[in-house]
């Protein structure tokens, strides 16, 4: 049967191998308003069905992709995000779907917005480090304070330079929170709790983070010299590309008691965001494991639709050792934010001239968005423990989960969504809907809409400081490049991903943020 589709064509029956657009798009199926199903046979030797969410918009840009992937002929060397969230549904030991969430584009193996969870008690289920990323535990973090916009609209510019001056940015910046050889191994162990031991974190921070700031199984002696030798210099950094730190507003409130649990009381209260991840450390354990698991892939005789898909069983040692690294990565970004909590509250404490605890600096919540964890999920009715991928998603379990703070238990998590240089932010919360339809994951950020070379090609960056200045934005960035790479118009509307999430109920929204200044590297 055909069905109208974006673009107006109809689709038809599936034809060979290089199916054109119309005939990819037949196995492409509305599931709702907010989703659709990719049905088995869109790529081969599919073991689940795959699921994304979009809206209209959103869509649109899902659709053009696969249209355009429909017509290289297979020359461009990419591969649209449904095709991706697809591949991964092949994978030995998935269940339930692949799902894709409403921030996807094409990534390395994994699309950015992809979840997918794997059957620890299924011997051929396997861990693949494409589903987590190279920015091991790429993350948010969230600071609220009692100020008002009021209070530091004079003092804006003053903030910005300060906190640019207190936090290393840029591509090689370098950390000023002094580490040894030795340090470097407890951090990558202990996580926030190193942090705590060297006075760099409240004891308050741990229980507003996921995990608790702390991966358990990591074992640093699984982290390459390499990712150390990396590593070593960038405790404390924020590093470049995406990753910000921001002053923000509160711009709405949707859920007054969610947001009133999370301190968050007015609308023009201030907040600091903070976004960065495991840096060079992280990206040379992810380099390492591919490696490995090529290795692996051939001994065992796994095959896999994409080659980037590099992957081993869970219970092998490849499989393990890289889950003991990726811990000790995940515990190595935890340190960085709380090293950058602790200047950004020392900035504050030195222009308003008091201290981080009388402006109210406590973390909000601190969440992963490149990650993979076990844990327990309903599979068919019965209770099973999976590991969830997380690549570019972000956890989001409901009220009453026993793995969220005492704080939130009767508001859910707290979902921390990044918006993109000058445009807003998000703080939303988790239902129980996103945990029976999506492992309680639900979107990241805006998600790219183009590329950083195309992006750099057609924006000018007087253009992109122009618009912020316009918007009331204080910035401060160490490569100009950059501003162009990340500025709005190379994004999806976070606006558009937010209500997505929102209208298909795997998470709910409870608090906009606006910027008012941002520090970029």
């Amino acid at each position: 049967a055909s069905f109208d589709v974006p673009g107006g064509q109809k689709s038809s029956s599936p034809g060979a191998l290089r199916r054109s657009y119309e005939e990819e798009v037949g196995y492409l199926e509305r599931r709702d308003g907010t989703s659709w199903t990719i049905k088995e046979g869109f790529v081969p030797a599919m073991r689940v069905p795959g699921r994304f969410y979009v809206d209209k918009a959103l869509e649109t840009l899902v659709f053009d992709e696969l249209r355009a992937y429909s017509q290289s002929a297979g020359y461009g060397g990419f591969l649209p995000a449904v095709k991706q969230i697809a591949n991964v549904a092949a994978l030995p030991g998935i269940v339930k779907a692949s799902i894709g969430l409403p921030d996807i584009h094409s990534g390395y193996g994994f699309a950015i917005g992809n979840v997918a969870a794997f059957d620890v008690g299924d011997p051929e289920a396997v861990v693949s480090p494409g589903g987590v990323g190279f920015d091991i535990n790429c993350g948010v973090r969230v600071l609220r304070t009692n100020l008002t916009e009021k209070d530091v609209t004079e003092k804006r510019e003053e903030l910005a330079q300060s906190l640019f001056d207190h936090i290393p940015v840029g591509v090689g910046s370098k950390g000023v929170i002094p580490t040894s050889e030795s340090n470097l191994d407890a951090a990558l162990e202990m996580g926030m709790d190193w942090s705590l031991r060297e006075g760099y974190a409240w004891v308050e921070d741990k229980a507003h983070c996921e995990e608790y700031g702390r991966m358990l199984q990591a074992d640093p002696s699984k982290v390459s010299r390499r990712a150390k030798k990396r590593g070593l210099p960038q405790m404390g950094t924020l590093g470049a590309g995406n990753h910000y730190a921001e002053i923000q507003v509160v711009d709405e409130v949707a859920d007054v008691g969610a947001a009133r649990k999370m301190g968050i009381s007015e609308v023009g209260q201030v907040v600091v965001m903070i976004h960065s991840g495991s840096r060079g450390l992280g990206h040379q354990v992810a380099t390492d494991a591919l490696l490995n698991m090529e290795r692996a892939m051939e001994k065992e005789k796994i095959h896999t639709n994409d080659r980037q898909l590099a992957c081993a069983r869970i219970h092998s040692k490849e499989g393990q050792d890289y889950l003991a690294a990726m811990a000790a990565a995940a515990n190595y970004a935890w340190v960085n934010r709380s090293s950058m909590t602790f200047l950004a509250r020392q900035t504050f404490a030195k222009i308003f001239h008091t201290t981080p605890d009388d402006l109210d600096m406590h973390v909000v919540y601190d969440v992963s968005h490149n990650i993979a964890k076990l844990e327990e999920h309903l599979v068919d009715g019965t209770l099973k423990t999976l590991l969830v991928h997380r690549k570019g998603a972000t956890r989001a379990f409901p009220p009453h989960h026993p793995l969220i703070p005492v704080d939130y238990q009767l508001t859910g998590q707290p979902v921390l969504v990044g918006g993109t240089m000058g445009t807003c932010s998000y703080i939303l919360s988790g239902t129980p809907k996103g945990m029976d339809q999506t492992f309680g994951s639900t979107c990241h950020g805006a998600g790219r809409a183009s590329s950083r070379n195309k992006t750099r090609r057609t924006l000018a960056f007087q253009d992109v400081l122009d618009n912020l200045e316009r918007k009331g934005i204080s910035i401060r960035v160490a490569s100009p490049k950059l501003v162009m790479e990340e500025a709005p118009e190379a994004y999806k509307d976070v606006n558009h991903v937010v209500d997505t999430c929102h209208d298909a109920g795997i998470s709910n929204k409870v608090v906009k943020l606006r910027p008012i200044a941002v520090i970029k590297g």
